[in-house]
């Protein structure tokens, strides 16, 4: 499989394209204006305390207070009726959560890292389990702990890493867990990153031992040292950057880091941009539709709410060369390969539910359930998926510590205010009508004026002539209308004169 990064740089933006045999897999995108806030660590105040969700608000010097839950406080292990000075210390790890009024008081300073940036009208969720990674581990300062990623399957792999890392962290108090980027690596990429992390953390610490309230005291790489950190592996071919500077600290991250990787960073100096090159920005377009066309003539529609995704399978046009089932397991296989990348494309998470359609054969089912799940496979957030219902339907869940791609790039319609539909002009129309008779009856007027769209105007002067007749004639009243361009298809207003 061909597999590259494309990073492209503009002075306001930041976008790194992941492309797998031509495809785009994955976009991720980064504005100057509004960089996210995930893995940066500060020292904030608790706001307030409520008991009754067992939580609180903490002011980090964000815009909105940031919500921490007292199963993210660190609860270091003390003798019983202890008082709690503070939430920097050791999980405990006996599975009760103590009331949230044990462990935190209004006006305390705490430490907390972002784990979830603020996704609408949500504020920041927080963690007092911080966690700082480099390339091949992840530190866990209050930890004590070596933990290996559940990825790296080998028993064997898992066993050397063990025992390569455990001499290597000694007496070490601090914590770590071993990426699955780490697979394979020598000992010395091991070290390297051991004594990487333990000068970050000293230096968090004498951070935290000066910071005010509200200031970052650990911030997370930028867009594009943070995706070559978390995506580059040897089944990358090419990283392009098609901006010099970016190139350079690009490459000097590389060889720090990942020296074996060096040849495989380049700088794009081409003239056409380095995304109409591979034909990215067709393909960002494509996924901001609700509809996605399967080569076999189906067609995917991808509808997200606040609740929850729902991804509908539809046949189209295609009927097949066999029977029924056949096509219906046909259509649902490409489907659910479809879905696997569109949700890591669109970056969708939370609930999913995927509607395929009916099939009757047990095995068929099992099929399309195993496509989905290998379309995951590659995907870097967490998934999982439940057993197919009697309905057809999967129920699934994808891990998103960011807004999705559409909640980045679009806004709610200014015309229909989010619904997805308008108002039909006929509706509007009618709309009119009653307004007009609710006027003459509150004002007195001579004539009256109706502002509406050319659409709505063209069609009551057209269709609905004898409808605005007998209208004047009811009320006494001449009306005059006028299109104005700019007024969306259900705005209009009625003016007495």
């Amino acid at each position: 499989m061909s597999e590259e990064i494309l990073i492209n740089v503009t002075p306001r933006e930041t976008r790194v394209g992941v492309v797998e045999n031509g495809m785009l897999q994955e976009l991720h995108v980064e504005r100057a204006s509004r960089r996210g806030y995930v893995g940066n660590v500060y020292k904030g105040r608790v706001q307030r305390v409520m008991p009754g969700m067992q939580a609180v608000f903490v002011d980090i010097g964000l815009e909105r207070a940031a919500f921490l839950h007292a199963s993210d406080i660190v609860r270091p292990s003390l003798p019983e009726g202890a008082e709690v000075h503070t939430v920097n210390g050791n999980g405990n790890g006996n599975g009760h959560i103590p009331s949230i009024s044990e462990l935190v008081h209004e006006g305390q300073e705490i430490v907390v890292q972002v784990v979830k940036d603020p996704i609408g009208t949500k504020g920041a969720r927080l963690s007092t389990h911080l966690s700082i990674p480099s390339r091949y581990l992840v530190l866990l300062p209050h930890a004590r702990t070596l933990g290996i990623s559940t990825r790296i399957e080998d028993d064997n792999e898992r066993l050397r890493l063990k025992e390569v890392l455990t001499p290597l962290i000694g007496d070490n108090p601090l914590g770590y867990i071993v990426r699955t980027n780490a697979e394979g690596q020598s000992a010395e990429s091991l070290a390297f990153d051991v004594t990487y992390l333990g000068k970050v953390w000293r230096v968090v610490q004498e951070n935290i031992a000066k910071a005010k309230v509200g200031d970052r005291v650990y911030e997370e790489l930028s867009l594009p040292l943070r995706a070559l950190r978390d995506l580059l592996n040897d089944d990358i071919e090419k990283v392009r950057v098609d901006s010099r500077e970016t190139f350079e600290k690009v490459a000097k991250f590389v060889h720090k880091f990942m020296p074996s990787l060096d040849d495989r960073v380049e700088h794009y100096a081409g003239e056409r941009p380095i995304f109409d090159l591979y034909g990215v920005e067709d393909e960002i377009q494509r996924a901001l539709r609700k509809e996605v066309p399967l080569k076999s003539g189906g067609y995917l529609i991808v509808d997200q709410t606040e609740a929850m995704t729902t991804i509908d399978v539809n046949t189209g046009g295609y009927l097949g060369t066999r029977n029924l089932e056949e096509t219906v397991y046909r259509t649902n296989l490409e489907a659910a390969q479809a879905a696997a990348r569109q949700l890591r494309l669109r970056n969708l998470g939370g609930i999913i539910i995927i509607d395929f359609i009916d099939m009757t054969d047990e095995e068929h089912k099992r099929q399309v359930i195993r496509m989905l799940e290998k379309g995951l496979a590659r995907d870097h957030a967490k998934t999982t998926v439940y057993p197919m219902s009697q309905l057809g339907l999967v129920e699934m869940t994808r891990k998103r510590t960011t807004e999705s791609l559409e909640r980045q790039l679009c806004e709610p319609c200014p015309a229909c205010m989010g619904r997805g539909t308008v108002k039909t002009a006929e509706t509007v129309t009618y709309e009119i009508f009653r307004e007009i008779t609710r006027a003459v009856r509150q004002f007195n007027a001579q004539e009256l004026l109706v502002m509406a769209s050319p659409k709505v105007v063209g069609r009551i002067l057209e269709e609905e002539s004898a409808a605005v007749a007998e209208l004047e004639e009811f009320i006494s009243k001449s009306i005059r209308f006028q299109a104005e361009e700019h007024y969306s298809q259900e705005q209009f207003d009625v003016v007495l004169l």
